[in-house]
Formats: structure tokens, C-alpha cells, sequence
């Protein structure tokens, strides 16, 4: 019997898999994949002589079956998910599902779409006097969120929002985030397809962004990001971190 891995694909660029990811997949007999968002060329790049199973069509039964059968069988066996695995990846089922079957696992971290998301927008998340709380999210839809989490409460804190599988609900998104500490002026960022070939960038405020996502067509695969962040990189910054300070000493450097 040989372990599972979890296994995080990255946002979608092939190369933004882990080195550890790579040489895992490279070694593995059996892949489970959600085809629905990992490329699949992807799998066939780093897994060329692996069985190759597309999960997306999967119950969780039906996939727990795959993963249990090819772990008992001594096969090199890889759940590879987009992202990391710890955000929205739907993994706790199933490893509890492994716990009960009696196998064992590991998970293997990737690269979320939000920081590919940043990376896009050329956007560090977290700036001096500006924001220092990023708050990853979803608002309310066919998977319900607890009240205490509802959009508009987590809005009231006026941090860095980073709003996943919530596009295709703008609307009620714009309309949550008025409802904290936003304004029709705050600057909101959307993301679609953050690092693949054919991402998109609409960049606007929360008055005009649900128009800019409608007429581009995004109705998923995207993510919503709004903060103040977003107008200090275009402003100019009115606080640098003291890290470059000249002033400022630390355990590797003397004022």
C-alpha cells in the first residue's frame, strides 16, 4: 500500500506547480485531476506515463474509490487540485474519507490564484499605514457561509478583500461591500484566469466594476479583489516599510 498525495496544481501556468508538485507527479502511476480547472496539458507534462482520471464528472464516493483501490494496489497515486489545496479545495472530505479507508496521505502546497492575481495586477496586498489584513472570501451562493462571515460584516473592517467563486453574483458583491466600509469610489480589481494564456484584467471601482464584468463576459474562474491597496500603487506609496529603512536596525543590520 503506498500513500496519496495531495497535490496543488498552482493557479494555472504550468510552470507555477511546486518543484515538489513536479517531481511528484513525474513519479506517479495514477492521477486524479479536477479537469474543470487544472489544464490538462498540464497533467500530460508532468505526468506523461500516469493513468490519467478526470474527477470533474466524480462524486466523492466514486473518488474515494479511486484513491483507496490504486493506494491499496501499491500505486503512486496523486489528487491533484488547482490552487492550493487549503483554499476552497474540498479536500477535508476527503481525506476523512482516507482516514476511514485507513490510508495514508500528505498534501503538497501550490500557488492560490490570489497571489497569481497580484502578481498580474503588479500588486503587493499588504502596504504600511494602507492595509495590513488580507481576508480570502466567498459571498453566500449554492454553498452557504456563516452569518457571522456574511460579506457585508467581514466588509465593515475595511481590509484587503480577496473575493473567490463570486463573480458570477457581482451584483450582490458590490452591494455587500457598500454595505461596509466601501464606497462607490473604492478601487476593485477582477481577475479571470489568473496566469493562463488567456487572462483578463478589469481594473475600475465598485460604482462602475459589475458593467466592466459584464461587458468583458467573466462569469466565472475569476477573483474579486477591492482595498485601498489598489489606489496607493497608482497614488504613489505615503508609507514605505521600515524593512529598507536606513534608520531602522534589525537582527541582520545596525542603524
Amino acid at each position: 500500500m503506498d500513500k496519496v498525495y495531495f497535490v496543488g496544481a498552482g493557479p494555472g501556468d504550468a510552470e507555477l506547480i511546486t518543484v515538489k508538485g513536479a517531481r511528484l507527479l513525474a513519479a506517479a502511476q495514477v492521477v486524479v485531476y479536477a479537469g474543470s480547472l487544472v489544464d490538462r496539458a498540464l497533467v500530460n507534462t508532468y505526468a506523461p506515463q500516469a493513468e490519467i482520471i478526470d474527477s470533474a464528472a466524480l462524486t466523492l464516493a466514486e473518488t474515494t474509490q479511486i484513491l483507496v483501490t490504486s493506494s491499496r494496489a501499491g500505486k503512486k497515486t496523486i489528487r491533484l487540485h488547482t490552487g492550493d489545496p487549503a483554499i476552497f479545495g474540498a479536500i477535508q472530505e476527503q481525506m476523512a474519507e482516507l482516514d476511514a479507508n485507513n490510508i495514508d496521505y500528505t498534501v503538497v502546497p501550490g500557488v492560490t490564484s490570489a497571489f497569481a492575481a497580484a502578481a498580474a495586477l503588479r500588486q503587493e496586498l499588504t502596504l504600511p499605514e494602507v492595509s495590513q489584513t488580507v481576508i480570502f472570501t466567498r459571498i453566500a451562493g449554492r454553498t452557504p457561509v456563516p452569518e457571522k462571515e456574511a460579506l457585508e460584516k467581514l466588509a465593515a473592517i475595511g481590509a484587503t478583500l480577496v473575493i473567490y467563486l463570486s463573480v458570477g453574483m457581482i451584483e450582490q458583491v458590490v452591494s455587500a461591500l457598500l454595505a461596509g466600509a466601501y464606497t462607490p469610489e473604492s478601487p476593485v480589481a477582477v481577475v479571470a484566469r489568473a496566469s493562463w494564456p488567456d487572462e483578463q484584467i478589469l481594473e475600475g471601482t465598485l460604482a462602475g466594476i459589475s458593467e466592466l464584468v459584464h461587458s468583458a463576459g467573466i462569469n466565472r474562474q475569476a477573483l474579486i479583489i477591492v482595498g485601498d491597496v489598489l489606489a496607493a500603487r497608482k497614488k504613489g506609496l505615503s508609507a514605505k516599510s521600515l524593512l529598507y529603512d536606513a534608520d531602522f536596525s534589525h537582527g541582520y543590520r545596525s542603524s
